[in-house]
Formats: structure tokens, C-alpha cells, sequence
């Protein structure tokens, strides 16, 4: 892909104007309860990033649902997505392209072939729609249609990637009663934690399925190993832009309660390999980090990009060393606690 152009002044000057009033303002109320059980016994792990703002991760003592706390509020939210595609470096681009290959997709899509054979599909939170185009491989006449908040869907449509675009939240009462009853099948991957109210979603998800359709999540797995072992810098808790961490346990007894009939769970093959890189990733970026990012208050100096440039490629070698290792090893850890994502397949009843 190109690079990316230097931010310009005026958009310097916007961050600037904004960061002069303080990240405070971003940020709901902190709550004293969990929002997923209402438990009062709340404990804090080690994560504290600031990028700028501080944000803190919550995990519930009696259900283990962890949750940013305070949470951001739309603004909040808005301001740290602003430009976050734009000015990935080519790590962190590798990165979640690991999340996101083809391979992934089709081994995803045809986790439904022993169960469905749809004639219509959504896909959530679908960006690029990257995952439909792949899915179509595997399921050759099914329709798909992609939703998203952003205009990336719409260039998903451009591309031929799905033939409806939905640009907005599937919350919102004015798309899910456009949606209702319309698809087969609603898939979600890696979107429910992205969601202020990951229960509203899932409702929202269930009325846009036609009776007997089935609904596909894959999220972060919050008991993985590698959470404990890596504190803050586990990718997975990615803040300020995962609200919410659901165990297993957890959103299996959301389901069944919405009357759905669990189908299969899996914790092995939605393993992605990425723990070391992306730590690695996260420290390398606290030492090293983006001189070109538009709310840093001044462009570098040439002498500072020549210094970056010389340790940036000094990292690569541990970098490709520790991504060797994830690899290597993701046959055994998704086999063990290790693994650090999960997919359910439920069934809306008939």
C-alpha cells in the first residue's frame, strides 16, 4: 500500500486544539459495578496506556468480565478512532492482517457448512468486506450484505466485496427495523467488544435473523493465558478501543436467555497467532513511536526521522523473531489456555 502523507498543519492544529482541553471530557462517569452482573468486587490489572488519556481495564471478581472503566463516551470514542487506519504503521497493519487473512475467512465460513446452507448473509462490523469476499469462496450462492459505521463499507459495495452496504450500528432502531427478519445467517468477528453494550447488540443481532437462522461470533478470549502474562501489553486488550472482554461462559448464558440453542463452541481454530509480535509491537511503539502521528504538536525534525528510521529497522529482526515464535507455537497453545479467541455458532429459535 502507498504511505501515508504527513498530516498538514491545519490537521496538527485540530488535535491540538482538541488535546488543549483535555481527555477528561472523553470519558463516562467511572462505575462502581460490574455492567455485565452488577457485582460490586471489581479488580484493576496492570494497564494503564496513555496515547494520549489513560485507560483503565476492570475485571469483575465474581463473573470475570472485564471492561474499560471509565468507559469512553461517543465523543470519546469518535476522537480515538479518528485517523486510526490512516496512520497504522506497517507492523501494526501486519498485525491485524493477521486476524484478518483470507485463509482465516474461509476456515471461518465453512465452520457453518455442517449447519446451514444460507441463502442470505450479514456480515457486522465488516470494514473493507474483506471477510464476505472469502466467505463467497466457501458459500458460492449465498447473498452477502455488509453493515459498518464507516464509509469503508460503501467502498466494500464499489469493490463488489457485498452487494448491500448498511453504514451505521446495528443497534440503531432505525437499521434494525430495515434489517428485521431478513438474513440467514449475521456474523460478528471481532466486533462485539468494539460495542458500548455488547447485549444490545446481540438482541439487535437476533432480530435482523429470520426464525432458525444462526448467528457467528468470534471475540477475544479474556481467560487467555497470555492476558496474565503479559499484562498491558497483550494485544487483545487493545485500548482504548475494546470496551469489553466476555468470557466464554458469560455470553453462552446471554444467548441461551435470548432463547438461542448453542450449536458449537471453539477455542482452537480462532487462535491468531500475534501475542509476542503484538507486545513486542506495544513497547517497541511506547519507545518508538509514530513522529508523523497528526496530534503530536510538531512535525520531526529530519535528524529525528533518520534516528527513527535506523531504530525502527534495528527492531525488525526481533520482531520477525517473535512473530517465528507465535507461529510456531500456535498449533500447541490453541490446543491450551494459551489460546486467545473464541467462536460460537447459536441458533435463533424457529
Amino acid at each position: 500500500m502507498p504511505p501515508t502523507p504527513p498530516p498538514t498543519a491545519d490537521h496538527r492544529a485540530a488535535y491540538a486544539a482538541e488535546l488543549a482541553r483535555g481527555t477528561d471530557r472523553f470519558h463516562e462517569p467511572r462505575r462502581d459495578d460490574c455492567p455485565w452482573c452488577g457485582s460490586n468486587r471489581l479488580r484493576t490489572p496492570d494497564l494503564v496506556q496513555r496515547k494520549p488519556g489513560t485507560f483503565v481495564v476492570d475485571e469483575c471478581g465474581d463473573c470475570a468480565h472485564a471492561f474499560q472503566n471509565p468507559r469512553l463516551t461517543a465523543e470519546g470514542l469518535a476522537f480515538y478512532q479518528r485517523d486510526f487506519h490512516e496512520t497504522l504503521d506497517s507492523l501494526t497493519d501486519r498485525l491485524l492482517g493477521a486476524r484478518g487473512s483470507s485463509g482465516r475467512h474461509r476456515a471461518a465460513a465453512r465452520a457453518l457448512l455442517p449447519y446451514a446452507e444460507p441463502e442470505s448473509w450479514l456480515d457486522v462490523g465488516t470494514g473493507h468486506g474483506y471477510f464476505p469476499a472469502a466467505a463467497k469462496e466457501v458459500h458460492p450462492y449465498t447473498s452477502f450484505d455488509g453493515l459498518d459505521p464507516t464509509r469503508r463499507v460503501e467502498k466494500a459495495r464499489a469493490a463488489g466485496r457485498v452487494e448491500e452496504a448498511h453504514r451505521g450500528r446495528l443497534g440503531d432502531p432505525r437499521i434494525t427495523a430495515r434489517l428485521r427478519a431478513r438474513y440467514d445467517v449475521v456474523s460478528m468477528f471481532h466486533h462485539l467488544e468494539h460495542t458500548p453494550d455488547p447485549r444490545e447488540e446481540l438482541r439487535a443481532a437476533l432480530v435482523a435473523l429470520r426464525p432458525g437462522g444462526h448467528l457467528l461470533v468470534e471475540v477475544p478470549h479474556p481467560d487467555c493465558a497470555f492476558g496474565a502474562l503479559l499484562g498491558k501489553w497483550w494485544v487483545s486488550y487493545g485500548q482504548p478501543r475494546h470496551l469489553h472482554l466476555m468470557p466464554l461462559p458469560n455470553l453462552l448464558g446471554e444467548l441461551e436467555s435470548l432463547g438461542c440453542e448453542i450449536v458449537t463452541t471453539d477455542r482452537r481454530e480462532p487462535h491468531i497467532p500475534y501475542d509476542l509480535a503484538g507486545a513486542l509491537a506495544l513497547a517497541l511503539g511506547r519507545v518508538l513511536p509514530d513522529l508523523d502521528a497528526p496530534w503530536r504538536p510538531a512535525p520531526p525534525t529530519s535528524l529525528q526521522r533518520r534516528l527513527h528510521t535506523v531504530l525502527t529497522g534495528a527492531s525488525a529482526p526481533l520482531l520477525a523473531s517473535a512473530s517465528a515464535l507465535d507461529h510456531a507455537f500456535a498449533p500447541l497453545l490453541r490446543r491450551t489456555r494459551f489460546s486467545n479467541a473464541y467462536r460460537i455458532i447459536a441458533r435463533r429459535a424457529a
